[in-house]
Formats: C-alpha cells, structure tokens, sequence
C-alpha cells in the first residue's frame, strides 16, 4: 500500500535515523500506471514483507505516460489481485525523470517501457537503473524466453491472469538482486 500522495516516490525525503542506510527504492514502471505495474508493486510488496524487508525496501509504481493520473488500478488487476489473496490500494501517476536520482532500480515491464525510461534518464548511470522485470524470471536468457509482461488492458480477464502469473515467476529472482544489494554483494 502506498504511504504517500505526493507526485514522488514513496517517502522520498525522509531522513533515516542517524548510522541508518536509506531504503532501497524501487519503482515498476508500465504504460499508464492502472494493470501492469501497480500488479508488480503489490506483489513485489508482498515479497518484500514476507522476508522481512519492509522495513529496509520502498517499493512503488508509476506510469510513462500520464493518460490516468490520479485513477485507481484497473478494476480487473483488482479483481485478479483480490483472488490470488493481495490487498491493495492504487493512484495512478506518471514517472517523472528527477525521480531516477532517489530510485535504485526501475523495473520497465516492456521492452518499450525500458527503452523509453533509458532515453527519459538524465545520464548513462541513470539509465543503468533500468532493468525489465523478466529478466529476474528463472528461464531469462532461456531460448524463445519473451521478457516483456504483455499489456493485459485491452482483452479479458485471462490477460491478467497471466500478467499476475509472470509478474510472480519474476520477483523472487528480483528479490534476491534487491537482497544482494541491501547485504553489500552487489553495488548500488
């Protein structure tokens, strides 16, 4: 559940207790900030809390573009995300590119999304930030392995099934990277 209103990623400002690492943040990112990506920040968070991160880990989602701004999740990534047991509460809202200096990781659910928020980011080490979700999938790299999340938004319920289905198969290797990461193995 998102903690802040604001037009930044969660608790951007918020200074940590003295000798207290920031939090990692990280932001999924799809087109309009209503199936995909708020889907991937529900159950990134959910991932997150069950290994006792929560406290360590912000996890948020924006859009890149801003046609729903200030929407709630499509009512069919609800429905779909109810059924498989997550609660969540959703505003849609646009990713801005000063956003890249407090994030550590963007997660692009498409191809198109990564290739668009890598132009968006203000230098090479920005743009490194960005990373496609299926990447983290246990067959990534596999041979006839697609790494984009389709975009369920325009068919039926079954789209976003297989959204959830591999937005799930993903995370866990996600998880791990973002552990690594928090645990010093791997560089911010």
């Amino acid at each position: 559940m998102r903690t802040s209103t604001s037009d930044t990623p969660e608790s951007p400002d918020a200074p940590g207790a003295p000798g207290t690492r920031p939090p990692y943040r990280v932001c999924f990112v799809c087109t309009g900030n209503i199936c995909r990506s708020p889907m991937a920040e529900v159950v990134f968070r959910a991932r997150v809390e069950e290994a006792g991160l929560a406290d360590a880990v912000e996890v948020d989602s924006a859009g890149t573009d801003g046609w729903h701004a200030g929407d709630g999740a499509d009512p069919r990534t609800v429905a779909v995300l109810a059924a498989a047991g997550y609660a969540q509460e959703h505003v849609a809202r646009q990713f801005r590119r000063e956003w890249f200096e407090r994030l550590d990781l963007v997660v692009a659910l498409d191809g198109g999304h990564l290739r668009r928020l890598r132009a968006m980011a203000p230098g090479p080490e920005h743009a490194a930030k960005v990373r496609l979700l299926r990447s983290y999938a246990p067959d990534a790299g596999g041979e006839g392995c697609d790494l984009d999340v389709p975009d369920p938004y325009y068919g039926g319920p079954e789209g976003f099934e297989e959204c959830l289905g591999l937005v799930e198969e993903a995370v866990s290797g996600l998880l791990e990277e973002v552990r690594a990461a928090l645990d010093g193995t791997v560089s911010r």
